[in-house]
């Protein structure tokens, strides 16, 4: 194989799980079509989506192993968070149009501290309009894009804990562990309107789904100086692992 990052490579016919650190900025299918073209594999996928500013794990499945990726997407996720009292966006996060301002001023550790302990558990959340859930066929986001609000259902979703990290009022850090489908820019919504202060994501970092911890994943530079048998000896060691762990 031996690719050196120049001509045509043949199809890679490995397959296998990989975990990647997403850089900000890139969309999760920016990923994935990076390594698809990187190393000519004709089938890949990832196991849940990460906002084009969130970084941190993503879980690729290359080849045959593609059809575990809706069990791994399944899994319980790990977040890093940051959060910004004093406003509430449309979207949750920095991107949105503001529709409210409040004064975070009088806002103590502890009360933030108490406010986040209490979504602990099963939770019913309304999915932002600028996320992935689809609607009728069609993405929230792709609607939100062309300035159309539709309503949305709650849906429920289980937050295991939160344990506050750091408070520099008006940002606090988190860190919670959530199942799938949870939205920390919702979290964050309904955390600020319960302090009566408004609050948005200014920051998040998967660290963690299921089995897979995001001090194992491969930096997108590393894989810009991966030949196709560095692929095929990282997958196969992975492989190794999983399997000594019965993760498989």
């Amino acid at each position: 194989m031996g690719n050196t990052g120049h001509g045509k490579l043949p199809p890679f016919e490995g397959a296998g799980v990989m975990l990647v650190d997403k850089p900000l900025f890139w969309t999760s299918f920016d990923v994935v079509n990076f390594v698809r073209s990187r190393f000519n594999i004709r089938k890949a996928g990832h196991c849940g989506t990460l906002d084009p500013a969130a970084t941190g794990l993503l879980v690729l499945t290359l080849g045959k192993f593609t059809t575990y990726s809706d069990r791994f997407a399944g899994e319980d996720k790990t977040y890093e968070a940051e959060m910004l009292l004093g406003a509430e966006t449309d979207s949750g996060d920095l991107d949105g149009q503001v529709v409210f301002r409040g004064d975070p001023s009088g806002v103590t550790e502890r009360q933030i501290r108490e406010t986040l302990a209490g979504f602990v558990g099963d939770q019913m959340q309304i999915p932002p309009m600028v996320s992935a859930v689809k609607i009728g066929g069609r993405k929230l986001c792709d609607l939100a894009r062309k300035g159309k609000e539709v309503e949305r259902e709650p849906r429920p979703v289980h937050i295991f804990d939160i344990a506050v990290t750091s408070c520099r009022l008006p940002l606090c850090t988190f860190t919670m562990t959530c199942s799938k489908g949870t939205y920390v820019r919702t979290l964050c919504t309904d955390a600020g309107r319960k302090l009566g202060t408004g609050a948005v994501l200014t920051g998040l970092r998967r660290v963690r789904s299921g089995r897979f911890d995001v001090k194992d994943a491969l930096t997108v530079d590393t894989l810009k100086s991966f030949s196709q048998d560095d692929l095929a000896r990282y997958l196969a060691g992975f492989l190794a692992h999983l399997a000594k762990g019965n993760d498989l």
